[in-house]
């Protein structure tokens, strides 16, 4: 399970954007959501009885598993008896051994009503409180890109070149045309980590 907050680092700025094209139909997320709403509350489900993580609000409930080094967090309301959205930090089979413990893709799916309230902006702290550190996929919805735009304030982090298994620091900020590479990814450190550290952990160049 993640660790406990760490202290602070510093803050960069990265203006620019990656590439915006993915979309799901609202009614795609809805369906998958309510398949695994049923299997939580399904005794003997793998999803069934899992440990719960502190919400903030009697209205919610946040369930936890780990399997095979990705993390799964799944936001249920309680009220509505239903499944909110939830959120999964990917392992990256781009990325070589020495960067695979440290860093994961974060992947969320929430109902169109749970939508700008928040809850996938809460998860990502959450992990990068907890010191992970988060890389982003190689695209971006509208929704996904704003919400980098937003944690990207509060952690330090930048562009990195990703081919080969081979991360590569590109800089705080990239030129438009680096930028809609598919081997461009934005990064950002968890709490604790300083460009240096990761750089000699993960053999960054």
């Amino acid at each position: 399970m993640l660790g406990p907050m760490l202290a602070p680092t510093p803050v960069l700025t990265r203006p620019l954007a990656l590439r915006i094209d993915v979309e799901l139909a609202p009614g795609e997320i809805e369906r998958e959501l309510d398949a695994l709403h049923e299997r939580i509350h399904r005794p003997g489900d793998r999803l069934h009885d899992m440990p719960a993580l502190p919400a903030g609000t009697p209205a919610l409930r946040l369930r936890y598993r780990e399997a095979d080094g990705e993390y799964y967090v799944y936001v249920e309301d309680l009220m509505q008896r239903r499944l909110a959205g939830y959120t999964v930090f990917n392992r990256l089979i781009e990325v070589g051994r020495r960067a695979d413990p440290w860093v994961r893709a974060p992947h969320t799916k929430f109902a169109p009503a749970y939508q700008r309230r928040g809850l996938a902006r809460a998860l990502y702290r959450w992990a990068l409180d907890g010191g992970l550190c988060l890389l982003s996929g190689a695209r971006q919805s509208a929704g996904a890109h704003a919400l980098w735009q937003v944690l990207a304030a509060d952690y330090a982090g930048g562009y990195v070149d990703l081919r080969q298994k081979t991360l590569t620091w590109q800089g705080e900020t990239v030129s438009p045309q680096q930028c809609d590479g598919l081997h461009t990814r934005r990064l950002l450190l968890g709490r604790g980590w300083t460009l240096q550290q990761f750089m000699a952990r993960t053999g960054m160049y």
